[in-house]
């Protein structure tokens, strides 16, 4: 086993480069497992606070049901991607008796006199629905994908370019070695060593 790696390291033909790019190589390895450490414990941390953030918005929400008054009209969706909203005027009752009416989304086809169901905070306002488990999850899922593919992708930009370093400068020594090599390699005289020079 010594002498194994005694000879591996004393190669003649393993150059100064080779091991730079296997440094480079193992140091981009080891930034690949940090970068999952680094996501997964974000991911948990954005998970643990959001079901936290969640449970606590869940006790001031409440799901009332509530009557269409008018007929449903479409509104710009809140993102490009998603779909129009289909919505409604619709009253209801909460806290105890407080009548409330507000344009809210319905499903659609939802005609004036139907039941509906609507999230409304403490004071009866209509409000989002609470963060389901599947958010919460898909929101830490998120984060820490994002912090995974940002360190990866950091590490190996730089290590791209240290590559792209080393690259040159091996060619620079390829070009200087081979130009000291190559008259005595192919036989060539150089400059100033004709016959009968000393």
């Amino acid at each position: 086993m010594y002498h194994r790696t005694r000879h591996a390291a004393d190669n003649p033909v393993r150059r100064d480069a080779d091991r730079t790019r296997t440094r480079l190589h193992a140091a981009f390895a080891s930034a690949c497992l940090l970068a999952a450490i680094c996501g997964v414990m974000v991911g948990r941390a954005v998970w643990h606070d959001g079901s936290r953030a969640a449970e606590a918005t869940a006790g001031h929400r409440h799901a009332v049901t509530a009557t269409t008054t008018a007929a449903t009209a479409y509104v710009a969706a809140p993102r490009p991607a998603s779909p129009p909203l289909t919505v409604a005027p619709a009253t209801w009752h909460y806290p105890g008796h407080r009548a409330h009416t507000q344009s809210v989304p319905v499903p659609a086809g939802t005609r004036t006199g139907d039941t509906v169901e609507v999230w409304v905070d403490d004071r009866g306002d209509a409000a989002p629905a609470p963060p389901t488990t599947s958010d919460v999850a898909v929101r830490a899922v998120g984060y820490g994908t994002g912090v995974l593919s940002g360190i990866v992708l950091a590490a190996g930009a730089l290590v791209r370019v240290c590559l792209m370093t080393v690259d040159a400068r091996s060619a620079r020594a390829w070009e200087a070695e081979w130009a000291d090599v190559e008259p005595l390699w192919s036989g060539r005289l150089r400059p100033g060593q004709g016959a009968g020079d000393d």
